[in-house]
């Protein structure tokens, strides 16, 4: 990793959250992710005291804002916990994919330990799929959730460490 664009992770800030909530805008399709289209993930991603402790950033060699993650336990199993992510709207398409997932694996390996990793992603998103499933995902069922001012199909994608 010693090329990686990833190089420093820690507790994500007020202005990056800003910054990511603000800012970022995907293309196309992948605007669904946008965070203004969600009131609900905007209103958290914004607030400290909503953000708690489980939101992380990552930034690049020049301390410049490159992706987020946040870490959910869950609530029935100590062992269980969701992972949610976002890379930069300009860095995505470019194949970094696995890459950023295993930098957030590492960093989860070394500071909590869940055994279980889950990712939800919207069933329209195959790219990120096809990332996850070569990252060791596999497809454990699906749900349908409210989110965008509708109801949508997401995946449920887990691995076991």
């Amino acid at each position: 990793m010693a090329n990686s664009i990833f190089k420093k992770i820690g507790q994500l800030s007020q202005a990056n959250a800003e910054i990511i909530a603000n800012d970022w805008h995907y293309e196309g399709e992948y605007s669904f992710y946008d965070m203004e289209n969600d009131q609900e993930d905007y209103d958290e991603i914004m607030s400290q005291e909503l953000r708690s402790d489980h939101y992380y950033q990552v930034l690049d060699g020049d301390n410049k804002l490159v992706a987020f993650f946040c870490l959910e336990p869950d609530d029935q199993d100590s062992m269980k916990a969701e992972i949610g992510l976002g890379l930069a709207p300009s860095l995505t398409g470019h194949g970094l994919g696995k890459e950023f997932i295993k930098v957030i694996e590492d960093y989860v390996k070394q500071n909590f330990a869940f055994k279980t990793y889950i990712l939800s992603v919207a069933e329209f998103n195959k790219r990120a799929i096809k990332v996850y499933q070569k990252a060791g995902y596999q497809e454990t069922g699906s749900e349908n959730v409210h989110t965008n001012g509708g109801i949508y199909k997401f995946i449920i994608m887990t691995k076991s460490v």
